[in-house]
């Protein structure tokens, strides 16, 4: 696996088109990938619906989880902040920050760079802080959380999954 590398690499993030959804589900079919997300592949119709939500956030929120592309126009993933959404536990309320990347690119800094540019909309915005979730059993999340200046906070039990999340926090 290739390490990150010492310059951010150029990211690009959009609202997520009907395309988009189409896109995700692509570079999301990856048991890899989805390990801390179900652990197995979605079906399309959770991408359309989760872009078409996605939209909804920026036109009423000015942020969502937004489609991270490279200088080539290719599609890497998501990155962006969105309600949390869920109600029965977790940082009910609170705006949660969130990264996936398509397998081929881990490792290069996108996610990285994604998120900090995620960050400096959010100030823009003037929201006061962020959370993210994370599987504990996920090393390469809290190590972007770390990277991005978050700390651990509170940590939840994820009832469908029955697996333990640390919730991280940022002060922007």
């Amino acid at each position: 696996m290739p390490h990150a590398h010492d310059s951010t690499p150029s990211v690009h993030l959009r609202v997520p088109t009907d395309e988009d959804a189409v896109a995700w589900y692509r570079v999301f079919d990856d048991p890899e990938v989805m390990e801390f997300h179900g652990g197995r592949s979605a079906e399309y119709s959770v991408y359309d619906e989760l872009t078409a939500r996605q939209r909804r956030h920026d036109a009423e929120l000015g942020h969502c989880l937004w489609t991270v592309l490279d200088d080539a126009g290719q599609v890497l993933g998501f990155t962006g902040a969105q309600p949390w959404p869920h109600e029965s536990f977790g940082p009910v309320g609170e705006v949660e920050i969130g990264w996936r990347l398509g397998r081929a690119s881990w490792g290069h800094g996108y996610a990285t760079a994604a998120a900090r540019v995620t960050l400096e909309r959010l100030r823009a915005l003037g929201l006061r802080e962020v959370v993210a979730m994370v599987n504990t059993r996920n090393a390469r999340s809290a190590a972007l959380a770390e990277r991005l200046g978050m700390r651990q906070a509170e940590s939840y039990t994820i009832p469908l999954t029955d697996q333990e999340a640390y919730c991280f926090r940022l002060e922007l």
